[in-house]
């Protein structure tokens, strides 16, 4: 959405949002980092073949050419009467129907001039016919019974109509997918229509996914105080594994640096990449950060809200990304920085398709940031918003089942106006 929206959104400097403005990298050009990060990953091609039940969700590897025309051959689109269009007068005509009828999947003779043959709908069209008239608009409204000799009035009509012609869907030889496409239903669907049973994919990215701080506790465990469990090693396996990458998930990681450094290594060369989630920030035990010191990792800020804090660069020659240990924020980052990437480049997962809405209620935001809030799409149009600002709401989360999307430079939009939503 556009940074000005009904009048309502205020404009102000970034100097008069203190100096950390000045630091702070734009979502764009983060993406972008991100994106220049993880394109090597590419190059590696990795890929499998896969039986077409096999491939549902992940990326398509290299173009695929027809290897035949769709339809393959003329066949009518309604149950009717096959006929050559001349032998019908602007008038109409009466033809004699010729005894055998033409169901699918038959090959039939050749039409006669001045005949009628009744057709099934996906029945190859006869030589000689160029047209169907539908049997509902001819009279007698009904096929003639079973080998009787009978005549038909027909309309007149003219040359291809309710005729599905050869490759009017796809022509032989013409790219049917291209490479990188998401394999979805109706694209394996095309597969199968021509004739085609395995397919080249994209191995899936394999991402070591490290969640980190001595505060958290697995599910399941005694908790003890002052302790929390953790959430974002399972939000963010889930939301990996949804979107059709392979996850290897370590223990939850200790706030000792060289205990995180060891627990990393003990997975290299069976990943990818590396995600972690906290130990990002400034504190004193930001265990991330001072296990990446003399590594090739940058930590900064991101003028976003919530997912502020990231980290990225390498570790030990593997792509890094350090995503906030709060779980919205970790969420967030997920889906603004690595699901769009991936899917650019290797066609999987889906990308997420924005689509426009109104807002239920009114908000607020900080102008030199781009936020993301949680919020539910109804039936009317609208969208809900789903807890406040902060990012430890996972309720408000689980309840939501879109992000709401405020750009940078609005600081005020009020019920009814328009912002980019992502269905979750």
């Amino acid at each position: 959405m556009t940074a000005r929206t009904e009048g309502r959104t205020m404009h102000s400097s970034p100097h008069q949002h203190g100096h950390t403005t000045h630091h702070a990298r734009s979502v764009a050009l983060h993406r972008a980092a991100v994106t220049e990060l993880l394109t090597p990953l590419v190059a590696r091609k990795k890929t499998e073949r896969l039986a077409l039940r096999d491939a549902l969700g992940k990326g398509l590897a290299q173009d695929v050419a027809a290897p035949l025309s769709l339809p393959p051959f003329a066949n009518s689109q309604m149950d009717g009467f096959a006929v050559n269009s001349a032998d019908v007068p602007e008038s109409g005509a009466k033809l004699p129907v010729v005894v055998v009828p033409i169901p699918a999947g038959a090959v039939p003779a050749a039409l006669g001039g001045g005949t009628a043959a009744a057709i099934m709908t996906g029945a190859m069209l006869p030589a000689g016919a160029d047209a169907v008239v539908p049997v509902e608009r001819a009279i007698p409204d009904r096929f003639p019974a079973g080998g009787e000799a009978s005549t038909v009035w027909l309309p007149a009509t003219a040359a291809g109509t309710f005729v599905r012609s050869a490759g009017s869907d796809i022509a032989l030889g013409e790219r049917a997918l291209a490479a990188g496409t998401f394999l979805g239903p109706a694209q394996l669907g095309l597969l199968a229509a021509l004739g085609i049973a395995e397919v080249t994919v994209r191995r899936p990215v394999t991402v070591l996914l490290a969640t980190t701080g001595d505060e958290v506790v697995e599910p399941g465990r005694p908790l003890p105080a002052g302790k929390i469990y953790d959430s974002n090693g399972t939000l963010l396996e889930s939301a990996m594994r949804q979107a059709g990458l392979a996850v290897v998930r370590t223990a939850i990681a200790s706030d000792h640096p060289d205990e995180f450094r060891s627990l990393l290594r003990s997975h290299a060369g069976a990943v990818d990449m590396i995600v972690t989630t906290g130990g990002v920030s400034q504190g004193a035990y930001e265990v991330v950060r001072q296990a990446m010191e003399g590594e090739g990792a940058e930590f900064l800020h991101v003028a976003m809200q919530p997912g502020g804090p990231q980290g990225i660069g390498t570790f030990d020659g593997v792509p890094f990304l350090g995503f906030p240990g709060n779980p919205v924020s970790c969420l967030v980052s997920f889906e603004m920085f690595l699901r769009p990437v991936l899917a650019e480049l290797f066609g999987s997962p889906a990308p997420r398709i924005p689509v426009r809405a109104r807002l239920g209620h009114g908000l607020s935001s900080p102008e030199h940031k781009h936020q993301v809030r949680r919020g539910t799409l109804q039936g009317d149009g609208t969208v809900r918003l789903e807890g406040g600002e902060s990012s430890h709401l996972m309720h408000a989360l689980a309840g939501s089942n879109a992000l709401v999307h405020v750009p940078v430079g609005v600081s005020v939009l009020a019920e009814g106006d328009e912002v980019e939503v992502w269905m979750l």
